[in-house]
C-alpha cells in the first residue's frame, strides 16, 4: 500500500470490465448532418476495494468508438480530444468528470477511431459498494476547425466497475491533471476540455441577432429617377425575420437598409444589416464567411437583384455575434414607374480552402419595402427578360410572360462574376467517432 502526497491509494488490485451501450451522437451545427446511432464499448479500471477517505483514480478506455473513420479524410496526429462523464451509484450518487489528452496517432481513412484514455478521480466519503457507469461523452477535433460531437447513451447502461468501500483509513492526494472532489458522496473532476469550441455548444446553433422587432411603420423612402438631378436615394431600415436551412440558425431577426445611388439609368445598391445578425456556428478564420442577398423588386418592375459582400476580415469565435459586411450590386430597371426594393433571401457561404457550405435564409412572413424609386426602363432590362453577371452587363433572356411590369436586371459586384454556390467535398467533421465531410446534398442523401 502506497500513501503520501501525489500518490493514489489502491487498497486492492484494480479491476477492469467492458460495457457496451447504444449511443446517439449529435454532430456540430455547421455540418448540417442528422444524429448518428452507434454502439460504444468502454473499459473502466478502478480499485476493487478502498477505504472511506481514500481518493481513487478511474480510467476510461474507449475500446470501440461508435463508427470508423470513413474513406474521406485522414486525421492528423494529436488532433482528437475526448471528455466524458461517469455516473456514481450504489452507496453514493453523483458524477465523475473524465478527460483524456489530445493525443492520438494519425488515423487513416476507413479505419477505427483511436481515442486517448480518459482519467478522473473519486474521493470516497461513505462505506458500501459504489458502482461506476459510463455516460455521455464529447469528442473534440481541433483541425481544420475546432468542432465538437456530443454523444449520449440511448439505453440503460450497466455499471463498468464496482468499488467496495470500508470504514477506516486516511485519505490521499490524487495525482494527474484530473483531480478534485466535492463534499458528500459525489465527485467532480474540475477539468476543462482545452478547446475553445468544447463544452455544450454543439446542441444547436444559437439563433437570433441583436436586432429584432416587428415591422416598421410608415412607407418606404421614395426618390426620383427622372430629371430632378437627385443621385443618392437612402432607404428605410426595415425589420426582417429569416428562417434558415440547416446547418444555419433556425431563425434570424435583423434590420436591413437598402440604399441606392443613380448612375445613368441604373442604380448602384448598398445593403446594410444590423450588427450581430447571427452567432458564428464555429470558430472560423478570416475570409471564411461571406454574405449575399436577393433584393426583391416590386411595384412597376418585377424580379430580383443579387448583392454580395466581402468575407469576414477578422477570425470569428464560435457562438459570438457576427456582423455581416455591406453587400453591393447593380439594379438595371426593366420597367418605368414606381418600383420598390425589399430584402429577400439572405445567403451565408462558409468557405474553408476548396470546401464550401451554403446556408440560405428565407424571409419569414411579409416585409416592408426599404426603398421606392421612380424607374425608367433600360435597354437590356426590358419586360420578360433578366440580365445577370457583372455589373451593368446584359445576359441571356429569362423567358416567361410579363404581367404588367418588367423583370429587373440582376447583377453582383464580385470581380465581374457570380460564382456558382453549392457544397463540395472538404471540411472534415468528427461525428460519433467518425469523420464526415460537406458533400453535395444529393450524395449525402444517397449514403444515409
Amino acid at each position: 500500500m502506497l500513501g503520501g502526497a501525489g500518490m493514489l491509494l489502491a487498497a486492492s488490485p484494480a479491476q477492469a470490465a467492458d460495457v457496451s451501450y447504444a449511443t446517439e451522437c449529435i454532430p456540430p451545427p455547421i455540418s448540417g448532418l442528422p444524429a448518428v446511432q452507434g454502439t460504444t464499448k468502454v473499459q473502466l479500471t478502478a480499485p476493487a476495494e478502498a477505504k472511506v477517505g481514500d481518493t481513487v483514480e478511474v480510467v476510461w478506455k474507449t475500446v470501440e468508438a461508435a463508427s470508423k473513420n470513413p474513406d474521406i479524410l485522414d486525421l492528423d496526429k494529436d488532433t482528437v480530444k475526448p471528455t466524458g462523464t461517469l455516473k456514481v451509484g450504489g452507496a453514493a450518487t453523483g458524477t465523475v468528470q473524465m478527460e483524456g489528452p489530445r493525443q492520438n496517432p494519425p488515423i487513416p481513412k476507413n479505419s477505427a477511431m483511436v481515442l486517448s484514455d480518459m482519467k478522473g478521480t473519486l474521493k470516497l466519503e461513505k462505506a458500501g459498494e459504489i458502482t461506476l457507469t459510463p455516460d455521455a461523452y464529447n469528442i473534440n477535433v481541433s483541425k481544420p476547425i475546432s468542432t465538437d460531437t456530443k454523444c449520449t447513451p440511448k439505453e440503460t447502461v450497466q455499471p463498468g466497475a464496482t468499488i467496495k468501500v470500508t470504514d477506516g483509513g486516511g485519505s490521499t492526494t490524487a495525482g494527474g491533471t484530473t483531480s478534485g472532489s466535492t463534499s458528500g458522496s459525489t465527485t467532480a473532476g474540475g477539468t476543462t476540455s482545452g478547446s475553445t469550441a468544447s463544452g455544450g455548444t454543439t446542441s444547436g446553433t444559437t439563433a437570433g441577432g441583436t436586432s429584432s422587432g416587428g415591422s416598421d411603420s410608415g412607407g418606404s423612402t421614395s426618390g426620383s429617377g427622372g430629371g430632378s438631378g437627385q443621385t443618392d436615394f437612402p432607404g428605410k431600415e426595415v425589420a426582417v425575420h429569416f428562417t434558415c436551412t440547416s446547418p444555419g440558425p433556425a431563425d434570424i431577426a435583423s434590420k436591413v437598409t437598402i440604399n441606392a445611388k443613380k448612375s445613368g439609368g441604373s442604380y448602384a445598391l448598398t445593403v446594410k444589416t444590423a450588427k450581430g445578425v447571427m452567432d458564428s456556428p464555429a470558430a472560423l478564420p478570416a475570409g471564411a464567411l461571406k454574405p449575399s442577398m436577393d433584393i426583391t423588386i416590386g411595384g412597376a418592375d418585377k424580379g430580383s437583384v443579387k448583392v454580395t459582400g466581402p468575407a469576414n476580415a477578422e477570425p470569428l469565435e464560435q457562438g459570438k455575434p457576427v456582423d455581416l459586411s455591406d453587400m453591393t450590386g447593380t439594379y438595371k430597371p426593366g420597367a418605368s414607374g414606381k418600383s420598390t426594393l425589399s430584402p429577400g433571401t439572405l445567403t451565408i457561404d462558409v468557405t474553408l480552402g476548396a470546401s464550401k457550405i451554403n446556408i440560405p435564409c428565407k424571409v419569414k412572413g411579409s416585409v416592408t419595402p426599404s426603398l421606392e424609386l421612380d424607374t425608367t426602363a433600360q435597354q437590356g432590362g426590358a419586360s420578360g427578360s433578366a440580365t445577370s453577371g457583372s455589373t451593368g452587363a446584359t445576359g441571356s433572356t429569362a423567358g416567361g410572360t410579363d404581367s404588367g411590369g418588367g423583370l429587373a436586371a440582376t447583377g453582383a459586384e464580385d470581380n465581374g462574376t457570380l460564382r456558382a454556390l453549392g457544397l463540395v467535398a472538404g471540411t472534415a467533421i468528427l461525428l460519433g467517432g467518425a469523420v464526415f465531410t460537406f458533400t453535395p446534398w444529393r450524395r449525402l442523401r444517397g449514403t444515409r
